[in-house]
């Protein structure tokens, strides 16, 4: 395993001078509330230079400076800046974690030779950072403890060999264990100033001398006793990245990159039967921003072409800006493949047509998926609730569809109101007015009585007609409650293709 462990000096003053640019010359510090006191938790640069550092009172930093600007150190602020750089940082390492309180981790085992080897790789991404205004020093090596130690306390090479945690430990003081301060002042009244001096003193004297969390942090630095890290996201089950050798603008290599990315992802999942019901693409561009796109199936699929041609029509909406580094293409959602058996003479398959699916997916990529629906039927007699949307093509009811009395291909959510000419009780109407418009009507059919689910809410039954007016379009309406002249209430609920 090989570790990279990258440290910020200054983090919280970085990025305030990264945000307000005009703070760059200027003495100010981070302050927070220890009992009575106001503390300063962090300084720039000037205000070192100054005499104030981290753990003074804020008080003493105004007598020094009496113009100081003083900002509030939320709590856990810098924790949630770490885990936005360490976001960042995935393009470089499946594996990321934070560091509190001033660093995070990467797991670069097998990352490094995508950029040439560790030393381009720890180049690359110090580079990177501080392009962006932050101020780092990190260090590569087998364990995390000497990672640590040598990005804050090393003076010599960042990069530590394999197995040269002892040698990379030797000059440092005994602060690089990441030790508690009473053990490090203990170490030192008794002449330990660097490690070279205890580290080959028998183990039961050290723990006998300093307890046995000090001979944790010195087996862990050396790589006899391990030490786990918890990534920032854990890695999904079905993903795969591409790091471009060179940024990647047009869209021609946009696509060959998909592909790529699909036949790798869809060749294990292929393995084990599953399909692809959402995916998601994301593209990490030079400036440091991230593109996402992302796709779904109606049926669970791993066939490449068809998912190509569903990414090809959002290509569009990917910005590359001045290029894309690294493609990452997830499979958020994945669900079992059911391979259907062909029949020997072509028939209707129905929803079961692949090609059925595959049209669905398409439209679904240039409409919209909300502008595609499939009802199917519910146990229930009023209108409204007698359909619902179902989830999936493969949903089935054992409920059919009424055929005695047919219903409208579109159906309001809520029925309109309209003005309506009859000429006695339960005859149809002569006539009616929707939306400003009167419609004679020339056919009629009904009424169908229809009772409201008492059981659910109260209320009048509906009387519904259907009608069809001088123009030929019919409509669904109905009469609620029984024939009043002077209350009765007639609407219009659905049409009819």
């Amino acid at each position: 395993m090989r570790y990279l462990s990258i440290y910020f000096t200054n983090l919280l003053c970085d990025y305030l001078a990264i945000k307000k640019p005009e703070l760059k010359d200027k003495v100010y510090v981070f302050t927070m509330s220890q009992g009575n006191r106001i503390m300063v938790t962090a300084s720039s640069k000037e205000a070192e230079k100054q005499g104030i550092f981290a753990n003074s009172v804020l008080a003493d930093a105004k007598a020094l400076v009496p113009d100081i600007l003083a900002f509030d150190d939320k709590i856990d602020f810098n924790k949630k800046l770490l885990i936005r750089i360490g976001k960042w940082a995935i393009r470089y390492s499946p594996i990321v974690a934070i560091d509190l309180p001033d660093g995070i981790i990467l797991d670069s085992s097998g990352c490094s030779h995508l950029l040439g080897g560790e030393e381009k790789y720890l180049e690359s991404i110090l580079n990177k950072l501080k392009e962006s205004g932050y101020n780092c020093r990190g260090a590569i090596s087998d364990t995390i403890g000497t990672s640590w130690a040598v990005a804050r306390l090393g003076r010599k090479s960042p990069i530590i060999g394999q197995g040269q945690q002892y040698n990379a430990l030797l000059n440092l003081p005994p602060m690089a264990l990441r030790l508690e301060q009473h053990i490090i002042q203990r170490l030192h009244k008794l002449g330990f100033d660097k490690i070279g001096k205890f580290i080959q003193l028998p183990a039961s004297m050290l723990r006998r001398r300093f307890g046995q969390e000090f001979l944790l942090r010195l087996s862990q630095a050396l790589g006899t006793e391990e030490e786990t890290i918890i990534p920032i996201i854990v890695k999904p089950p079905y993903e795969e990245r591409l790091f471009c050798l060179e940024p990647i603008r047009t869209k021609p290599a946009i696509e060959i990159a998909i592909e790529k990315l699909l036949q790798a992802l869809c060749e294990r999942l292929a393995k084990e039967g599953l399909g692809i019901r959402s995916a998601e693409l994301k593209g990490y561009r030079l400036d440091g921003r991230v593109t996402e796109t992302k796709i779904g199936t109606n049926q669970p699929t791993h066939l490449v072409p068809h998912l190509a041609k569903l990414f090809e029509l959002k290509i569009d909406q990917i910005e590359p800006d001045l290029g894309i580094e690294l493609f990452i293409l997830t499979a958020t959602k994945t669900e079992p493949v059911h391979v259907a058996q062909e029949k020997l003479w072509s028939g209707k398959p129905g929803l079961a047509d692949q090609s059925l699916a595959q049209l669905l997916d398409r439209l679904a990529g240039k409409v919209g998926p909300q502008a595609i629906r499939r009802y199917i039927p519910q146990a229930h007699y009023w209108p409204e609730r007698s359909l619902r949307p179902a989830v999936s093509l493969e949903e089935k009811t054992e409920i059919k569809w009424q055929k005695s009395n047919p219903r409208p291909m579109e159906m309001l959510h809520k029925p309109a109101s309209i003005q309506v000419t009859a000429p006695i009780p339960d005859y149809p109407p002569m006539n009616f007015r929707y939306r400003d418009e009167l419609h004679l009507v020339r056919k009629a059919d009904g009424p169908e009585r229809i009772e409201r689910e008492w059981w659910m809410e109260p209320g009048e039954h509906r009387d519904y007609y259907i009608l069809e007016d001088d123009k030929g379009r019919r409509y669904w309406v109905f009469r609620s409650g029984h024939y009043d002249e002077e209350h009765s209430a007639w609407f219009l609920h659905g049409f009819f293709a």
